[in-house]
């Protein structure tokens, strides 16, 4: 329910999902221990016992070592520490970064970042008309590179990449690669030992970022998986927590409810699956069906369970938003917003779409809490609105 007690149709999942009423629990209990993880006492000892349960039982589900995971404030600190940290890590001589188009703003950012304060030369690599990162088109841009990065499944349009082919590529190249697992963990499988296999100490996949609220985890809480043998320079300076990497008093509610909420998101993972994508389906098969001109971004196939990117032809996606929300039915435009000004969609011009194209999307991304209902719901309201809102163009 919203504010005034009405109820909201929630189809922003892949924005934030709702805190698991578990986790929650997990954090509450957490924050009333009195001891800091880092202290010797019996206090500070019994901390560090649970921070060190959690950091395993994380550990489990994304299939790597426990001291390879570094807990984080979210998503956004784990991809500026696992670019930036392989950046200043960098084999001597090397200054370019593969970055295929159409990354979360996060990674862009903090490249455009480099680029201007620390002399990095970016290559970038185009994604094909379905979103997808092609390999052979990474693999050429490795040669000499200092590292590349890459999302397991894009955020907006929702396409699944082969990250074990790209992680390959990356290995052979003698590159270390940082995969973006954000949108994609607790969704698909994520296996960051597999995607490593192999490969030499600094090649490869070696830096995988993750985020708990995305699985009904806390806000502010994520992970930065980092390979034993990753080259990795540390954001921030002041103690010895976490191999060094990150120092700074650990968040040991925020990590016990991480965990708790990521081997639940795991443990429903394949039956979550086949649920959001009947429901997804429906609701494709509903829009393109009355909704004259509108168009399915991404794969249509492999693409995450709940993700539906729509393009609406000579309708203005915020003004969609806006007549959504007025219908209290919460989605995203999918583009940027920048200081409050709306942006075209840059994963859309990746795809070789326009720039008004790329004003015109909507993303509907269901999740734990989505139902029929909700499906049934858009669908009885958005033909009206979307031939509103181009009347209104």
């Amino acid at each position: 329910m919203n504010s005034v007690g009405q109820e909201v149709v929630y189809l922003d999942h892949a924005a934030t999902t709702p805190l698991r009423p578990e986790a929650r629990d997990a954090w509450l209990w957490a924050s009333a221990l009195a001891g800091n993880a880092s202290s010797i006492h019996a206090e500070g000892q019994r901390a560090r016992r649970l921070l060190e349960e959690s950091r395993e039982r994380l550990a489990a589900v994304v299939h790597c070592d426990p001291i390879e995971i570094v807990f984080t404030s979210g998503g956004t600190e784990s991809v500026n520490l696992g670019l930036k940290g392989l950046w200043w890590s960098r084999a001597a001589g090397t200054d370019a970064i593969v970055a295929p188009d159409g990354e979360h703003h996060a990674t862009l950012d903090s490249l455009e970042w480099l680029a201007r304060a620390e002399g990095a030369v970016l290559r970038p690599v185009a994604l094909d008309a379905l979103g997808r990162i092609p390999v052979t088109g990474f693999t050429d841009a490795l040669p000499g590179a200092a590292l590349a990065t890459a999302l397991v499944a894009a955020n907006e349009t929702g396409t699944i990449n082969g990250s074990d082919a790209l992680a390959r590529s990356a290995a052979d190249a003698g590159v270390p690669l940082h995969l973006d697992a954000i949108a994609a963990f607790g969704h698909v499988p994520v296996d960051f030992r597999r995607w490593r296999a192999d490969a030499s100490p600094g090649a490869g996949l070696v830096t995988m970022s993750l985020s708990a609220h995305k699985v009904g985890g806390p806000v502010g809480v994520g992970a930065l998986i980092a390979a034993r043998s990753a080259p990795l320079a540390a954001l921030v300076h002041g103690g010895g927590q976490q191999r060094r990497l990150r120092a700074g008093t650990q968040d040991l509610a925020g990590a016990a409810a991480f965990a708790v909420a990521a081997e639940m998101a795991a443990a429903e993972m394949d039956s979550e699956a086949a649920r959001l994508t009947s429901l997804r389906d429906e609701l494709v098969r509903g829009i393109r069906s009355s909704v004259p001109g509108a168009e399915l971004l991404g794969d249509a196939v492999d693409r995450l369970p709940g993700n539906a990117h729509f393009l609406f032809t000579g309708a203005a996606g915020e003004t969609l938003l806006f007549l959504l929300d007025q219908r209290h039915i919460a989605v995203s435009t999918g583009s940027a917003c920048q200081a409050g000004v709306p942006e075209p969609s840059h994963v859309v011009l990746a795809l070789g779409r326009t720039d008004a194209e790329a004003r015109e999307v909507l993303r509907f991304t269901l999740g734990r809490t989505s139902t029929r209902d909700d499906v049934q719901a858009v669908l009885a309201v958005l033909p009206q609105i979307v031939e509103r809102a181009r009347a209104a163009r």
